[in-house]
């Protein structure tokens, strides 16, 4: 019945259950397409079909079943007819399975489309995206763009628009619009800079041509020194008539130079007095000037030293310790130890007889003594009663007060007293300050104060202390002399320390100056006899854009209290002879802290004249806007107390 159906099947298309038929629009009217008849059926009526074909389905299998469980020959018709319908149900199970089949297809192909344009879609977002990302680095590259002329220093806009002309600063235009505005002082600084490169062209030039000059003056005055010599050398008979010795005279200057300041300006003066007003004084340096110039050369190998001191210190272990005696002697030499040169001096008298003096500095303690011998016309060598005049340094630093309550050799005590003021005056002080007397209630100064009265521009610090100070430290030092009471008493900033009764007659008086560029400033010190039981008591005066006083700024009172009375951080090892010096180094220190943490002034043009090199917390506090004086060790820093 199968092939019956499709003999009989018209070729003019194919219906379903009396549906309409999917004829191909561009074909002939004899063939169909079942995708166009997908199109035009109902997916919920075939659905509905094919429950009620499996339902006749499977009523007339249930049919035919028990038509054959009977088993009567009769049935055998209706068994057949039964089949044929369900064949006919079979056939429209198979076009309704390929009408899903296709419906399938459809779908898929109709995902797979809006699949590809969701693609598609996510493409270009993300290609927008990626150019969104590209023009935000674009600008934030933009907004980050450091110009060069960023790192120019240009001049002031009142400067620029007052010394600029019209056709640069334009300012019809520059006035509104900030980007012209720096294009204009940027030509301006171009048109500057080439002035500035012509001018230093020019000066190179003149440079050059001033260092041929001097070149030709050098090689002249070479010339000349071979002729110089030679006519010194024919001049020296015309020398000995005339009594002229300049040969020997210019030695001795060059002898000089190794000369130590104090035995320097004696000689200077002596000379000078012996050339003007007194012929017989006779000026001569007598010592070694090569001992003299090794005393200034440092150590040529510190390896040999190193070995050296090692042997030397096996060979101390091996000796027995010297006793207290001997090592009192040893550093009793060692304090007295004079400088290998000398200067001699010798007063001829009426009667022939001859006063020779000679000089000796004595370079640890710094001070300078003298040694007297007189000989006689009739004589040639007798030695004064007075014999020897070198006194050591407690007789020397003796006042006149304890020398006049002495019983026992008070006048030979006034006179080595004069002797020493004497002798110190020759060196060139005429005010030579002198240590208190050696009695158990004053101490006297350290070591290191007679360096500072040398006025040697050094403040001295010993190991024990540098944890006081930072390593760098600008200020220095310049100045330390000795003043008397009267000139301490006018000076205007010391009128709260006289009010309180801390200066007396009795008292020693110094004034330091410490200087850093331009800025200098003058401390007044009282100096009781009681050091170091007794701290120093300092008034400052800083001379620097005006001068500043404790009345009227509030930092140098503060730099005041560093000194005087946080003093007791400033004592060092006992018995604190190193406080006087710690005091000078501190308000170096503090000079330093006050000077860089000033303001700049924007009006003046250049660098800042004091650059911040000191590490502060802060640099001002409370509403007297003090200053950070406190050092921090071992941190390094500075802050306030």
């Amino acid at each position: 019945p199968g092939s019956g159906a499709r003999t009989k099947r018209r070729p003019g298309g194919c219906r379903c259950d009396g549906g309409p038929r999917g004829l191909l629009p561009a074909q002939d009217a004899r063939y169909y397409s079942e995708e166009c008849e997908v199109e035009l059926r109902d997916p919920i009526r075939d659905y509905e079909l094919y429950k009620e074909t499996c339902q006749e389905l499977q009523r007339l299998m249930a049919e035919i079943q028990e038509l054959k469980s009977r088993g009567i020959k009769d049935n055998a018709s209706e068994i057949d007819e039964r089949r044929m319908q369900s064949c006919v149900h079979f056939m429209t199970l198979k076009k309704l399975n390929r009408l899903a089949h296709i419906r399938l297809k459809k779908g898929r192909d109709q995902t797979h489309e809006a699949k590809q344009k969701v693609d598609a879609y996510h493409l270009q977002l993300q290609n927008l995206l990626y150019e969104v990302m590209h023009l935000q680095k674009e600008i934030t590259k933009c907004l980050e763009f450091k110009s060069k002329h960023e790192e120019i220093e240009l001049v002031s806009l009142e400067e620029f628009y007052s010394e600029a002309p019209t056709e640069i600063s334009r300012p019809d235009i520059t006035l509104t619009e900030p980007h012209q505005q720096t294009l204009a002082r940027l030509d301006w600084e171009l048109e500057q800079r080439k002035r500035l490169a012509e001018r230093y062209k020019e000066c190179l030039t003149i440079k050059e041509k001033i260092l041929k000059e001097i070149e030709v003056k050098k090689e002249y005055l070479s010339s000349l020194q071979p002729r110089l010599n030679s006519i010194m050398q024919a001049s020296l008979p015309v020398q000995e008539y005339l009594f002229m010795p300049f040969d020997q005279a210019h030695k001795q200057y060059e002898t000089a130079r190794h000369l130590p300041p104090p035995l320097y300006v004696l000689f200077v003066q002596a000379s000078a007095y012996g050339q003007a007003c007194d012929k017989k004084l006779v000026v001569a340096i007598e010592g070694s000037v090569e001992e003299a110039k090794a005393l200034y050369k440092p150590p040529e190998d510190s390896q040999d030293d190193e070995s050296d001191s090692d042997v030397e210190e096996e060979q101390t272990t091996k000796r027995r310790r010297p006793t207290l005696g001997v090592q009192l002697d040893d550093k009793r030499k060692e304090m007295l130890k004079r400088h290998p040169l000398s200067v001699t001096v010798d007063l001829k008298c009426k009667d022939e007889n001859v006063l020779h003096l000679t000089f000796y500095y004595l370079m640890n303690l710094n001070v300078m003594t003298v040694k007297t011998k007189v000989t006689t016309a009739v004589e040639m060598t007798t030695a004064v009663s007075a014999g020897r005049a070198e006194c050591p340094l407690s007789r020397l630093g003796t006042r006149r007060r304890g020398c006049e309550q002495q019983q026992d050799g008070s006048r030979g005590c006034r006179r080595s007293l004069g002797a020493w003021r004497r002798c110190q005056k020759f060196r060139g002080c005429p005010r030579a300050p002198v240590l208190p007397p050696p009695a158990e209630s004053s101490r006297p100064l350290p070591r290191s104060a007679w360096s500072l009265l040398a006025e040697h521009g050094v403040v001295p610090v010993s190991s024990e202390c540098q944890h006081l100070f930072p390593t760098k430290i600008v200020s220095r030092l310049v100045k330390w002399t000795a003043i008397p009471f009267e000139d301490y008493a006018e000076l205007p900033y010391t009128k709260d320390v006289l009010e309180a009764g801390l200066a007396e007659d009795t008292h020693l008086y110094y004034m330091a100056l410490i200087e850093r560029g331009t800025a200098k400033l003058q401390a007044a010190v009282v100096l009781n006899p009681g050091y170091s039981a007794l701290p120093p008591i300092f008034s400052l005066c800083l001379n620097w854009k005006g001068e500043r006083t404790g009345n009227n700024d509030d930092n140098i009172r503060a730099m005041e209290s560093e000194v005087n009375v946080c003093y007791k951080e400033l004592w060092g090892p006992k018995p604190g002879y190193q406080l006087l010096t710690n005091q000078l180094q501190r308000l170096c220190m503090v000079l330093d802290v006050y000077l860089e943490t000033e303001p700049h002034d924007t009006s003046v043009e250049g660098p800042k004249e004091f650059p911040q090199e000191k590490m502060c917390l802060r640099l001002v506090r409370g509403p007297m806007r003090l200053k950070p004086f406190k050092f921090n060790y071992p941190q390094g820093f500075f802050s306030h107390r």
